[in-house]
């Protein structure tokens, strides 16, 4: 029986820019490290890249004038309302200078007491404290602040997020809200800004009478001035790259994968499997963020990554059917019973939800790669596919 599962390493790499080769670079970088460190590559390894790195080397960027232009070619220049931005300086706050520059007067509705993925303006303590139902309520700004005042911030950063976004306009007007039905008391025009939600989001709005109704993914869908651009996703998965600029999601990643995974097999005769990668889908346990502010985990993906696991819960077998046994039979009778599983486990899977290999992949390079100063956008992981099984 093989000592080591699935081992996931790190893999450092030059300082990515506009036009470089990343197809090469990506190779190269992961066959000097297997070399360097001594260590093979096998069928079926993966090699995720962030999609930092894939935008960049695309150059997919954006200016801020740039995004003012499509909200004015989208709305008419006129007042319009965005609804359900998450709060982010870098994922937000660039995006609304630009929405804000597009228009004559801008209403901002916030979800409370957080965004989507978490990020809290108040807790539900102060909710219940102060009678407040978020799913019915709605708050002005001036309501807003008699309830809960200015003392309230964001765990991580500091900030006042409502104070802050107000700040970045001067035709700006605070709503607090969670219907987002709500906002057609003030403007027909509405941009919805939500990521996972929005399909529903800009549903509602059309069916409640609102006028001209688009989401962050109509925006910069297409090039604008010479922009960059996502045709998938528009401003989904933004960063803020300068103060006048944004990075945008990556756009035809498929090429890549694919790409990488033949100059592979063709260099070291190994099928590996190759994603790009964004955010993982994970829930930080003290803020209460969910990390995933990307439209998806993975834009690209070989096929060898579609599909979701199908496995036994040893722990199951061990307490049921294995109980009484030896180690030894138990072992013998644990890797038979994975040799010839199918695809109908009923109770011997319980626990082992299926979420899909790309989402589960995808968390673990993240939680790797980082999003600071690590220098490693490229991540190995070996022996996923492996069981207790193999050897």
């Amino acid at each position: 029986m093989r000592k080591i599962g699935t081992i996931a390493r790190g893999i450092r790499a030059p300082l990515i820019r506009s036009g470089d080769d990343l197809a090469n670079i990506v190779v190269n970088c992961v066959l000097s490290a297997a070399e360097e460190e001594n260590f093979s590559l096998n069928d079926k390894d993966v090699i995720g890249i962030t999609e930092a790195v894939v935008a960049r080397s695309q150059g997919n960027y954006a200016e801020i004038s740039q995004i003012a232009a499509d909200i004015r070619a989208k709305f008419g220049g006129q007042e319009l309302a965005i609804v359900f931005p998450i709060l982010s300086r870098n994922r937000f706050a660039n995006m609304l200078r630009g929405i804000a520059g597009g228009c004559t007067k801008l209403y901002i509705m916030l979800s409370y007491p957080a965004d989507e993925v978490g990020n809290e303006l108040i807790n539900w303590d102060m909710l219940d404290e102060a009678g407040i139902n978020p799913y019915t309520d709605v708050l002005d700004e001036k309501r807003y602040r008699e309830l809960f005042g200015y003392d309230v911030k964001h765990p991580f950063t500091g900030m006042d997020y409502a104070e802050y976004y107000k700040s970045l306009g001067e035709n700006i007007e605070l709503i607090f809200a969670n219907d987002p039905r709500a906002i057609l008391k003030y403007t027909p025009n509405v941009l919805a800004c939500d990521i996972h939600t929005r399909h529903r989001t800009k549903r509602l709005l059309k069916e409640a009478g609102a006028k001209i109704v688009y989401g962050l993914d109509d925006v910069l869908a297409q090039s604008v001035d010479g922009s960059g651009y996502n045709e998938l996703y528009g401003l989904l998965g933004s960063n803020m790259a300068t103060e006048n600029k944004v990075k945008l999601f990556p756009r035809d990643c498929q090429a890549l994968v694919e790409e990488i995974q033949t100059l592979i097999l063709e260099k070291t005769g190994k099928k590996i499997e190759v994603m790009v990668y964004g955010d993982g889908a994970f829930k930080d346990p003290v803020g209460k963020i969910w990390e995933l502010a990307d439209p998806v985990v993975s834009p690209a993906y070989t096929k060898g990554l579609i599909g979701t696991p199908n496995e036994l819960k040893l722990k199951y077998l061990l307490d049921n059917d294995l109980a009484g046994k030896s180690e030894a039979e138990a072992r013998n009778a644990m890797t038979a019973a994975i040799k010839s599983k199918d695809s109908e486990l009923g109770d011997k899977a319980l626990g082992t939800t299926p979420r899909r290999y790309t989402d589960l992949i995808g968390s673990l390079c993240d939680l790797m790669g980082g999003s600071g100063d690590k220098g490693t956008p490229i991540i190995l992981v070996s022996g996923y596919f492996e069981n207790f099984a193999s050897e």
